[in-house]
């Protein structure tokens, strides 16, 4: 097989890009972007940690004129420290620029702008105050999450939403301790949950919040509840059958299908053949199956044994 054969197939669709996106974050994603729009804020997008650019093709696509998308990861490049360099080797060895930047292209013109290294690189990069959204899903090891959520901070804008992956599942306690840390003491402010990201602002949420929650209530598709713990209202939602919100079509979409190999016939199928293959004339249906399922050493002490009887006869 040739390297050109080995090659991933480009995505004829959404759904082909590998990563992990939910479709309630997608709808979260998509409405608090068009919140901030009828809102009449204007600002840059960031994604921190992009894999093979799932989350990041649909960043883009709510993109404004004027407004600037910038996304970091390590793709093949050098980790910072030994941890770091052992998580993206064990979750993220088949990540490389190159398949981000396919992915990207299939459903865009132009990619965002890319700063391929560790995520310490985005504040030196990105101008405090610029961004209005920024999604964090980097590193799972709390120091890295730590100055993660640090740099959104003074990166966002007054109203600025950050959202942080991973704060919940049981194979990233670094983001969990980060995230609810920022929270009790650096003054984080949830405005929801998903199933797998934490949403927040470092300003007043009622306002975003009390909008969100109408339209919840208002689907049939979103399960909704809220709580309160230290100080703060829990909103969460979880999916209940909800369709994706719309993505640009990918230019690979008219494509045709790969052929798939034929598989191979069921084993009864291969019984049946080797079934209707003409018999040896005189042969009984006994002994046919016998030829085709008892060892040869028994077959061949079966035939000894009839001769030998044959021989007696005679």
């Amino acid at each position: 097989m040739t390297a050109v054969q080995n090659a991933p197939r480009p995505p004829r669709r959404f759904d082909d890009v590998p990563g992990w996106f939910p479709v309630l974050d997608q709808m979260l994603f998509d409405w608090l972007l068009a919140h901030q729009e009828s809102a009449g804020m204007r600002g840059d997008l960031l994604e921190v940690g992009v894999y093979l650019g799932k989350s990041a093709i649909f960043l883009g696509s709510r993109l404004r004129d004027g407004e600037r998308y910038t996304v970091c990861d390590l793709f093949e490049g050098d980790a910072p420290d030994d941890a770091n360099r052992a998580e993206s080797t064990k979750s993220y060895g088949a990540l490389s620029r190159r398949a981000f930047e396919e992915n990207y292209l299939s459903f865009h013109g132009e990619l965002p702008r890319v700063l391929q290294g560790p995520s310490s690189l985005v504040p030196e990069e990105v101008e405090p105050c610029s961004c209005r959204f920024v999604h964090v899903d980097a590193s799972h090891l709390y120091e890295h999450v730590y100055a993660d959520i640090g740099a959104a901070h003074d990166l966002l804008m007054p109203g600025g939403v950050v959202v942080l992956d991973d704060f919940r599942s049981e194979h990233t306690p670094g983001v969990s301790v980060a995230a609810w840390e920022a929270v009790l003491n650096r003054g984080l402010r949830p405005i929801c949950l998903s199933t797998q990201k934490l949403y927040g602002t470092w300003d007043d949420p009622a306002p975003v919040q009390e909008e969100l929650l109408a339209m919840a209530r208002g689907r049939e598709d979103c399960h909704l509840s809220v709580q309160e713990a230290a100080g703060h209202r829990i909103v969460r939602l979880k999916s209940k059958g909800m369709r994706a919100p719309s993505v640009p079509p990918s230019r690979h979409a008219a494509e045709p299908e790969p052929a798939s190999a034929p598989e191979s016939a069921p084993v009864a199928e291969q019984t049946a053949v080797r079934s209707s293959t003409p018999a040896a004339p005189g042969r009984s249906l006994t002994r046919r199956i016998a030829a085709d399922l008892l060892p040869p050493l028994l077959t061949r002490a079966i035939r000894s044994s009839r001769a030998a009887r044959r021989a007696a006869r005679s």
